[in-house]
């Protein structure tokens, strides 16, 4: 505590994702506290509900207590970011992962976003797709973007054509998003024979409803996700999907807090680290004489 005194800081890290009940969220935050706690810091673990008034009352609640770093992944409504700003004008070691503010002088942990939507959509079409659609999360975020650029300069590099009516989303990257753009899909006279999702959550809700439907998988439809969830192993066929590494993810970005803490450099300049991803090529992509 007379340590905590002299410095001005407490032995805390405040943690602010979207949703704990993410198994991608959930295995960060124990990436982070494996560091932390190894460090002497607890973490303080907060969450926005994707919504962007209780990113901010999360932040402004945990500067007030003066924590000694905060890590964050924004929410989807996220398009302001004054107050992100504000903690770093007083002094507080901010770090950014997954859902990053590109143009913010943070530390970052991401992955390569375009790199790796590029890869399953080569996949895809590798497994000859030719109508694939790309169910889409909240415009705006960067990550959001990345995939979709990636999707795109894949179809490119192919030929394969673009179809913007198969460009579709609800914004959201939980499950019944998912389900929602699953309906979409079914209504289309036309609908695609392969949708890559922005997530698995999303990915499994459409998986859940085309089955409702009565579509074989990937028989009728092929169907990949991003983030290599517990979940995308269990569906009968898997989920071909991006294994994003998660508690790695949480343990570069406790190592990044930490490193600028312990820095005695008034000119730090924060790091952005990118690590690498994997596809894993399932039975949601591949018909049986692929296998």
């Amino acid at each position: 505590m007379a340590q905590s005194l002299k410095k001005q800081r407490s032995n805390t890290i405040g943690v602010i994702v979207p949703e704990i009940r993410h198994h991608f969220f959930a295995t960060v935050i124990s990436g982070i506290e494996n560091v932390a706690y190894d460090a002497g810091f607890i973490i303080i673990v907060c969450q926005s509900d994707e919504t962007l008034q209780r990113e901010i009352t999360n932040t402004r609640a945990l500067a007030a207590n003066r924590v000694a770093g905060l890590i964050m992944a924004i929410s989807l409504e996220t398009t302001t970011f004054e107050h992100m700003k504000a903690v770093m004008k007083q002094g507080i070691p901010l770090v950014q992962f997954d859902r990053v503010v590109p143009e913010l002088n943070t530390g970052k942990v991401i992955i390569d976003d375009f790199r790796a939507a590029y890869k399953i959509t080569s996949h895809l079409i590798d497994c000859g797709y030719k109508r694939i659609g790309f169910l889409a999360g909240r415009e705006g975020i960067a990550l959001n973007q990345l995939r979709f650029n990636g999707y795109m300069q894949a179809l490119k590099n192919y030929g394969i054509p673009y179809y913007p009516e198969l460009h579709t989303g609800t914004g959201g990257c939980r499950e019944e998003d998912g389900r929602i753009g699953a309906d979409m899909y079914l209504a289309m006279g036309n609908p695609p024979d392969a949708i890559l999702a922005i997530n698995d959550p999303v990915a499994v809700g459409a998986f859940c409803r085309f089955r409702e439907a009565g579509l074989r998988i990937p028989d009728d439809i092929a169907l990949a996700g991003f983030s290599g969830s517990p979940e995308s192993a269990l569906i009968d066929p898997p989920l071909t999907t991006i294994n994003q590494p998660a508690f790695e993810m949480g343990r570069t970005a406790a190592a990044l807090i930490l490193k600028q803490l312990n820095s005695i450099d008034e000119n730090f300049i924060p790091e952005t680290v990118t690590l690498k991803t994997e596809l894993l090529m399932r039975g949601s992509s591949l018909r049986r004489e692929q296998d």
